[in-house]
């Protein structure tokens, strides 16, 4: 008998092998189309402190802080859900605004302390850095979190040598777009052993003009599949095979169509399973194990794409 897993991998889109809904030579996009750029980029982080504690930390990038900053949110013991709305801020939600420093609060009974630096950061599309900067997490004296390049500085090297280090790991990334036309591009990393793939998703008129919107959907310059009709089948999904693993994607545009002009949104999830899993998306109550653990091979990306004031 076949397991489970090569079922669904055998009728999911492969990735690898260029699978598309036209020709794999077609151009995935009009050189002409400029994506959107996020003005908002929330990362949730699992890291497990001791086999009884664990921790998600929300980091949320925004434009709109005065000058370059982020607010940070931690939650010991897992008692929020990473797929719930990351892009949206906590209660206890601190935001940090200088470009470099330290900060010391109680979240959860735990003691937090963030260091950063963010005083040479390179941006290249969004709020979120790419280069040159460093964020460190440390609950209850544990280095709970490390993102950055910048492991050679010695003020980095003298707080990681400092802190033992937990486990932790990219659970869920949201990234929140705002324009006329919904044209979004993100990169992603599925899970620790995959590539980073250059996602870009295209909703709008193609040959039948608006009309007749086309939902087009392209990893590293590749169309992988075209939803048409969009108007009629504007909530859906898409398996993927994509590093050994099922990625399943869904969308639902229906108030980006019949809402009010200028409030209509978007949303595009991806999110990997185990192929041992037959359902696409999991309830609630079987996201967690063992008191509250998430998965460890599930990981999500959430796309929104809201409609501007003209």
């Amino acid at each position: 008998m076949r397991s489970i897993a090569t079922c669904y991998s055998e009728h999911a889109i492969k990735v690898s092998d260029s699978y598309c809904s036209g020709p794999s030579r077609q151009p995935y996009l009009s050189p002409n189309l400029i994506p959107s750029i996020p003005n908002s980029v929330s990362c949730i982080y699992k890291a497990r402190l001791s086999p009884q504690k664990r921790l998600l930390v929300t980091l949320t990038w925004c434009s709109n802080f005065i000058g370059q900053g982020f607010a940070i949110n931690v939650c010991v013991d897992g008692n929020v859900s990473a797929y719930a709305s990351p892009s949206k801020f906590h209660v206890n939600s601190h935001q940090l605004r200088d470009s470099k420093g330290s900060k010391t609060f109680h979240s959860c009974n735990s003691r937090v302390e963030v260091y950063w630096d963010l005083s040479n950061a390179q941006f290249d599309n969004g709020p979120e850095p790419s280069h040159e900067f460093y964020i460190i997490v440390v609950v209850d004296s544990v280095l709970s979190l490390f993102i950055g390049d910048m492991e050679d500085e010695q003020s980095v090297k003298r707080l990681k040598s400092g802190f033992p280090v937990a486990k932790f790991s990219l659970v869920s990334r949201c990234e929140q777009f705002s324009g006329r036309g919904a044209l979004c591009s993100s990169k992603v990393q599925f899970c620790d052993a995959g590539t980073a793939h250059d996602i870009l998703i295209k909703c709008s008129g193609e040959e039948d003009g608006s009309r007749n919107p086309v939902l087009s959907v392209c990893i590293d310059n590749k169309k992988i599949f075209q939803v048409k009709r969009l108007r009629w089948n504007f909530r859906g999904n898409q398996t993927m095979f994509l590093d050994g693993l099922l990625v399943d994607m869904m969308w639902d545009v229906h108030d980006w169509f019949f809402k009010e002009a200028n409030t209509g949104f978007a949303v595009f999830m991806f999110r990997t399973r185990s192929g041992l899993d037959s359902r696409l998306w999991l309830e609630e109550s079987n996201l967690k194990n063992n008191g509250n653990e998430l998965v460890d091979d599930q990981f999500s990306l959430i796309i929104c794409a809201c409609k501007s004031p003209d």
